[in-house]
């Protein structure tokens, strides 16, 4: 790898975005446009925040039915059970032109190959029915746009789909509701008839692993300007289960509306082909009356195209299921979305007529975020990993608290509690959606954290009864929680916040000098066994873990210093200096920081709560250790704190080479010859950071993970860069995610790890920071931004909109809620005092320096 090649050739990112005319014309915001060769694994989440989620296939189908509180990849609820025919829901189109016979196919574009090769031949979910021939995928999430075309047919289709997304009104950012947008093109000089129609079976009773298939109850209603199917559960499914529930499919589009509640039975593929004889006929459904299975649903909308003209006619999916159960104990924990309604006819009640307005919040989001001058792969790591807190990853029980998994497997969790470790490095949810991460810290410390000071770094679920059961503390997780809690006062200015739950923050500081712990001698060093991300402990001073807790000691620092506890401000600030010179002075070896491995000698030298596999301990010669290597993410801590805007927590001039050190042994521009005796999550031709390489001397068995590539350490790795001005670098490496998640190989909204939607992936919001190098404190009411020409997307949690930098001017805009400042400062120019300005959408504040 030379590094000149890596300036030349990402140096065009450097360059402000922009937008073809026919991307400005487009009523949903584009960012990406994926072709018919990139389509086959796109699958876009479209659901609220903690509520589960139906997706958008690249090629129009709706998959991955996971509404019943369990992920449920690849499950698509089948009518009446026929595995060979595999009539899943589907949505379709009637067509009929002047003095032709009528015409239906399914608003599909071509089934990817790798549905070709099934024992019953394709695989592939209504792999039978006529469709469109070429097929492409636009979106800036949350929207999502399949353009269907086929030359011999009179119409162009845009399938849509999306969920209101709007920073700061986290009500309704989580309906359980999927918005469908089918707009209809005449593509002619004449009339024609279109009849739109959407087939679903009912599946209650079974979410893709449990349960099985009943005769459920569909009924058609028409209230308050709402027709649709009301899709309930038969009485032999346990008012307890998490596949109990209701879901709805409506419609308040202008046209003549006609439904069936059932399909008629029929053997091998003749039901089918009855609603598709009646379908073609006129358009319009009839009535039949069946007790089958996960009996079919179809609603219609009929309707007339002028020439040229397009009509949206839109559908909408809904769904109320209240029962989650916990993962341990099978406790039902519920879901708190489910309490905001009756049902999930009244979630179409109380929200359909609120869309419209609801979108154009989404749209004003999306379009200020897309248009700003952050690099394009930026703006897509960063908006499309956003989709995870829409999956099954992330959810809010019926007591009002939020939990998360670390990733989600194909139909269950992966790695329960909120793991403290790996969603540390989220950045996601603070600078949006500010009392979900609240919310989150008041869990950690108000019900994870024990009297002594422990955090579990899994925080089990009821919390009242199991919040701290776990006992087991993680370095890096219980410091980087301290610094997330200073991360959310400052956002939020919220001194009753900080108030509430210090002495426990204190607490979970002073933890670290218990006798046997991970300072005992409490000199601002960790020398003893640290649990951490890596799924071992680490024995002896180590990078990682350092960084996390000079990070803590100086956020500690601040918030005793602001509440007025000088003595503990004191001791955090002599720790924090101590220590920092001592890892500059002791694990930098002049290129990157390392290890020093301290054996712990016996098992009664470790403090209870820190190991977490006894019998793996080899006390005189730990094995798993990180050593001498070069650990991709081994900065993760000071990028923390350059978010955080605490500072530099060692060596300014030490992060850059140890960034350069990453490049130069840690990066592969193809991984074909590439030795990994663990998880793939790259491979073959690929370009990807390793987790960790040994130039010098590597310990027989290091820590597990080392050879594998994992994207939220590589997007941590870029954001360390962005932050030291190796711009291009950044932006290269996190180039080489995306390329692998292009819609043909991987996901583009599904960055996994340990499970789809990895949690930790979520740090590429922080390219957006240190891209704009945005920081906003509410607590000081100041806010600051790079001093480069340019328009900057920024949010704080509560409020967002644009400031766009000019010269030694600053004109700033709030698109939703309100600032007050007393000042605002651009890097390298200076500061101006303001006389406590408030800022809303009202009027822009303009400010000269």
């Amino acid at each position: 790898m030379k590094k000149v090649k890596w300036i030349v050739a990402y140096a065009a990112f450097l360059s402000f975005t922009s937008f073809s005319n026919a991307q400005q014309k487009t009523a949903w915001p584009v960012l990406k446009t994926y072709d018919q060769n990139h389509l086959d694994r796109i699958a876009m989440p479209v659901g609220g925040i903690g509520t589960g989620t139906i997706s958008l296939s690249g090629y129009g189908a709706l998959i991955d039915w996971e509404i019943m509180s369990r992920p449920a990849k690849g499950y698509n609820p089948i009518y009446s059970g026929v595995e060979v025919i595999n009539r899943a829901p589907f949505f379709s189109i009637y067509l009929k032109e002047e003095n032709k016979k009528g015409q239906a196919f399914i608003l599909e574009g071509p089934v990817p190959t790798r549905f070709d090769d099934g024992y019953y031949g394709s695989k592939a979910p209504n792999h039978g029915l006529p469709r469109f021939e070429e097929a492409t995928f636009q979106t800036a999430y949350p929207f999502g746009q399949v353009v269907l075309k086929d030359k011999n047919l009179p119409v162009e289709v845009t399938v849509g789909a999306f969920n209101p997304l709007v920073p700061g009104n986290t009500s309704d950012s989580s309906i359980p509701m999927a918005v469908l947008s089918y707009k209809v093109k005449n593509t002619t000089n004449k009339s024609i008839t279109i009849s739109l129609a959407g087939n679903i079976p009912n599946f209650i009773g079974f979410d893709g692993k449990v349960g099985k298939n009943y005769e459920n109850t569909n009924t058609y209603k028409d209230e308050k300007g709402l027709k649709g199917i009301h899709f309930t559960a038969n009485e032999a499914i346990s008012k307890e289960s998490a596949q109990w529930g209701t879901f709805s499919l409506t419609t308040n589009s202008q046209g003549e509306v006609s439904h069936r509640t059932a399909w008629k039975p029929g053997e091998w593929g003749n039901s089918t082909l009855e609603f598709w004889d009646d379908y073609t006929d006129d358009g319009l459904l009839e009535e039949r009356e069946s007790k089958q299975k996960n009996n079919m649903g179809s609603l219609a909308v009929k309707t007339t195209l002028k020439p040229n003209e397009e009509k949206d006619i839109r559908f909408f999916i809904t769904w109320n299921f209240p029962n989650r159960l916990d993962f341990k104990d099978k406790e039902n924990i519920g879901n708190y979305y489910a309490t905001q309604y009756q049902d999930s006819w009244e979630v179409a009640q109380k929200n359909v007529s609120r869309i419209p307005e609801l979108e154009k919040q989404t749209q004003s989001f999306v379009n200020a975020f897309i248009k700003s001058d952050f690099p394009e792969v930026v703006k897509e790591a960063a908006l499309f990993n956003l989709a995870h807190l829409r999956t099954q990853l992330f959810f809010k029980s019926k007591s009002g608290f939020y939990s998360g998994w670390e990733g989600i497997k194909d139909n269950e969790g992966s790695g329960d509690g909120t793991c403290t470790h790996v969603w540390n490095y989220e950045q996601t949810i603070p600078f949006l959606f500010g009392d979900i991460a609240q919310n989150m810290r008041e869990m950690e410390f108000g019900y994870g954290t024990n009297d002594n000071g422990l955090m579990s770094y899994r925080i089990h679920l009821p919390l009242e009864t199991k919040g701290n059961n776990f006992g087991l503390a993680a370095a890096d997780g219980q410091m980087g929680c301290i610094m997330k809690y200073y991360r959310e006062w400052q956002l939020s200015g919220d001194d009753a916040f900080l108030k509430k739950n210090w002495p426990k923050v204190k607490k979970a500081l002073e933890f670290c000098w218990i006798p046997k712990g991970w300072d005992a001698n409490k000199d601002g060093v960790m020398e003893g066994s640290q649990h951490n991300t890596m799924d071992v402990e680490y024995y002896g001073p180590n990078p990682q873990m350092s960084f996390w807790y000079l990070g803590a000691l100086r956020a500690s620092e601040e918030m005793a210093t602001y509440l007025g506890d000088k003595k503990f401000a004191t001791t955090c600030r002599g720790l924090y200096e101590n220590g920092s010179k001592w890892i500059d002075k002791n694990l930098f070896n002049g290129e990157y920081y390392i290890q020093k491995i301290v054996p712990p000698m016996a098992l009664e030298n470790i403090a209870k709560g820190l190991i977490r596999v006894e019998k793996r301990l080899v006390a005189d010669d730990p094995q798993y250790q990180l050593g001498e290597g070069v650990l991709v993410d081994q900065l993760v801590g000071q990028v923390m704190a350059h978010i955080l805007d605490l500072g530099y927590l060692a060596n300014k001039e030490n992060m850059k080479k140890t960034n350069e050190s990453i490049l130069k042994y840690n990066y592969r521009d193809n991984l074909m010859k590439h030795p990994n005796f663990m998880r793939s999550y790259a491979y073959k031709d690929e370009s990807a950071l390793l987790m960790a390489d040994y130039p010098k001397v590597r310990p027989k068995q290091p820590f597990p993970y080392f050879t594998e590539v994992m994207t939220g350490f590589e997007h941590t790795a870029a954001v360390s860069m962005m932050y030291e001005g190796q711009i291009a670098e950044g932006i290269k490496t996190t180039q080489d995610v995306r390329d692998r998640y292009d819609g043909k190989k991987r996901n583009p909204f599904d960055e996994a790890e340990f499970g789809h939607h990895y949690a930790r992936s979520m740090m590429a919001w922080g390219g957006v920071l240190a891209s704009s190098g945005f920081h906003y404190s509410g607590v000081d009411k100041s806010m600051r931004f790079t001093s480069k020409p340019g328009t900057y997307f920024w949010s704080n949690g509560t409020s967002w909109g644009t400031c766009e930098v000019k010269n030694k001017e600053a004109v700033l805009t709030v698109l939703s809620g309100q600032l007050e400042l007393n000042s605002f400062s651009l890097e390298g120019i200076g500061t101006k005092k303001l006389k406590r300005s408030k800022v809303d959408s009202a009027k822009p504040l303009i400010v000269k320096l």
